[in-house]
């Protein structure tokens, strides 16, 4: 008997397939032929997912957002009730990190989204997407210093945007070859210049 093939499995291999081609060769490499190539399987079982370039881009850029959405939802703002100081940014580190590439699946990813944003601004089938993102973020880093009573919470949290976004791209881009522990100890300064106001020693990096 056949073994039983599970198509949204299939489909995440595709998918995970034009991933790696996203970062080894950027959205110009990112075509059918070449997922199926690398996906394992013959182009016409990509195209029983995906009927065309574009909606395997879309379901691409979907895909990451929705990885990264899942990873927030882990932490509630509930957790940050009370927290002051120190365990306040560290509480806080650790919800923000989820979107920035500490790690490899998180950098697979931040490049995937790098593309897509860079692609928003000539194409505007990606914009949805990005912009859900976008404000999505703006609105889980909102919530969370309201609840840890940081004054006009709306206007840090650009900052805080502002700042991620350059770690991002610093991070993954020859622009700044900027690694883990850089990062994250700039990030660390920036929290504490939000959240704590006596001075706090930030690790140094390696």
């Amino acid at each position: 008997m056949p073994a039983r093939i599970d198509l949204e499995q299939r489909r995440k291999d595709v998918i995970e397939a034009g991933f790696r081609l996203l970062v080894a060769e950027g959205l110009s490499g990112l075509s059918l032929r070449k997922v199926a190539a690398e996906s394992g399987l013959n182009i016409g079982s990509v195209r029983h997912y995906f009927d065309d370039h574009q909606n395997l881009l879309i379901a691409a850029a979907t895909e990451v957002s929705d990885r990264m959405g899942k990873r927030l939802t882990r932490y509630s703002t509930d957790t940050l009730v009370g927290l002051e100081g120190e365990s306040a940014v560290d509480a806080f580190q650790a919800l923000v990190e989820e979107l920035l590439p500490i790690d490899e699946e998180r950098r697979v990813e931040s490049i995937v989204l790098m593309e897509f944003i860079v692609a928003a601004r000539v194409n505007p089938i990606f914009r949805p997407v990005t912009e859900k993102m976008a404000a999505d973020m703006r609105l889980v880093i909102t919530d969370a210093l309201v609840v840890l009573d940081v004054p006009e919470p709306a206007e840090e949290a650009e900052r805080l945007v502002a700042v991620l976004g350059g770690l991002i791209v610093d991070s993954v881009t020859p622009h700044g070859s900027l690694g883990v522990a850089r990062l994250r100890k700039t990030l660390r300064a920036h929290l504490c210049s939000i959240l704590v106001t006596a001075p706090v020693a930030v690790p140094t990096a390696d």
